[in-house]
């Protein structure tokens, strides 16, 4: 046994001190941190991947609606006593059954923040003063000049179309062509979509492209019945555009109300209708966007027997080489046309004057053909001089309506 000099110095009969030995932990503190933030990916990826949410982060907002109370015919603004959680359940509950049932009664809208649940009461219906912009976005469109009445059906939205008899929108509302002469020799029709939201591009568009031009609105801007209404006096037919989910949605996102695959066929249907409110007088209905939707044919095929149902023709825009509508549409032997070529897909006057040529071209071919185009400045312009001399080659320019005809009957 080997003795230090402090073991000799030390006085006898004294037992050695001994060293206190540190606590040691089995890991290091970065060990620590990374098994932590481990946990936390695991339990964020677990989240995200059992979470279903059905609407795909779609923007929400929640209404309650209740009926004003005594307090609130006094002036009494007294704050409710109920937490916020159970006052959204009890009231929402309630939106239905106290809707307004009647053009001159009154109700209460009480507006909640959902992430807040700040809360403030706005008045519908009547004749009251100081209507606030939510209230009376919320009312039904008006009815546009020159609709059959015996064409239009009441929703929960406002006036959507049906059929009367014999009577169907897509007759009714087709624009006039010479249909023995389309009959006879190669005809072309051309869709220009995404009107009504811009007033400009939608004006342009009706006054400088000739009648036989169709046009597609889609059911947003602040008053796109207005600019249908100018569209049908200038002799265009009209389409709606029903916006649905593309496949890299909601990257890209159509708009409120678009139709989900991820939705049942009850709430695609109480979205259709909202979207068949927006305006009327139009023959048919067609894609706005919605690759995945249309491909996707438990999706689809309630909103094409819908469209069957109200004797509306459906044009398929082309963009989506899977869709099931072409099916869907030839087993209910209603109206259908499908687009052959995307007019201005490169928006130059060179592309779209070689795009017109192959339309012309897709004619010659097979009878009828359909071009689709937007209402760019430089779209309008090239067709517009396109269809100038168009006769003289020999093709007709008719109406959409026309050529779906001529593609059933061929």
């Amino acid at each position: 046994m080997t003795e230090t000099a402090d073991d000799l110095s030390a006085p006898l009969g004294r037992d050695k001190p001994r060293r206190k030995r540190r606590l040691r932990l089995p890991f290091t503190a970065m060990q620590l941190l990374a098994v932590l933030l481990g946990l936390f990916l695991v339990t964020f990826a677990g989240f995200a991947i059992f979470n279903k949410d059905p609407l795909g982060g779609e923007p929400m907002t929640r209404l309650a609606i209740r009926e004003p109370s005594a307090a609130d015919k006094t002036g009494d603004d007294k704050p409710a006593a109920a937490s916020h959680g159970q006052d959204s359940k009890q009231e929402s509950k309630q939106e239905t059954r106290d809707a307004p049932k009647q053009a001159g009664e009154q109700k209460t809208v009480t507006m909640i923040d959902g992430s807040t649940g700040t809360r403030h009461d706005v008045v519908i219906g009547g004749d009251a003063a100081g209507k606030s912009e939510a209230a009376s976005a919320s009312a039904p469109p008006p009815v546009m000049a020159g609709i059959d009445p015996k064409l239009l059906e009441k929703s929960r939205y406002g006036m959507i179309p049906a059929m009367s008899g014999d009577l169907k929108p897509f007759n009714v509302y087709a624009a006039d062509a010479d249909r023995a002469k389309a009959a006879k020799m190669p005809v072309v029709a051309i869709l220009i979509g995404g009107l009504g939201v811009g007033a400009a591009k939608t004006t342009d568009a009706i006054m400088r492209l000739p009648p036989a031009v169709t046009l597609a609105f889609t059911p947003y801007g602040s008053d796109p019945g207005k600019l249908a209404e100018r569209a049908r006096a200038q002799r265009h037919e009209i389409f709606l555009q029903i916006p649905m989910e593309p496949y890299d949605f909601p990257d890209n996102d159509p708009g409120p109300q678009t139709l989900l695959t991820s939705l049942s066929a009850d709430q695609n249907m109480d979205r259709l209708y909202w979207h068949l409110s927006r305006i009327q007088g139009y023959a048919g209905l067609t894609n706005f966007m919605g690759a995945r939707f249309i491909a996707t044919e438990p999706a689809m095929q309630p909103i094409i027997r819908e469209a069957a149902k109200r004797g509306l023709g459906f044009f398929d825009d082309g963009s989506s080489p899977r869709s099931i509508a072409p099916q869907a549409a030839g087993s209910l032997a209603m109206p259908f046309g499908k687009g052959d070529i995307a007019i201005d897909a490169v928006p130059t006057p060179a592309e779209i004057d070689r795009a017109l040529t192959k339309l012309e071209a897709a004619a010659r071919e097979r009878g009828v053909a359909v071009g689709t185009a937007s209402a760019l400045p430089v779209s309008i312009e090239r067709i517009g001089v396109w269809t100038k001399t168009l006769g003289d080659r020999g093709i007709l320019l008719v109406p959409l309506t026309t050529a779906m005809l001529k593609s059933k009957s061929s």
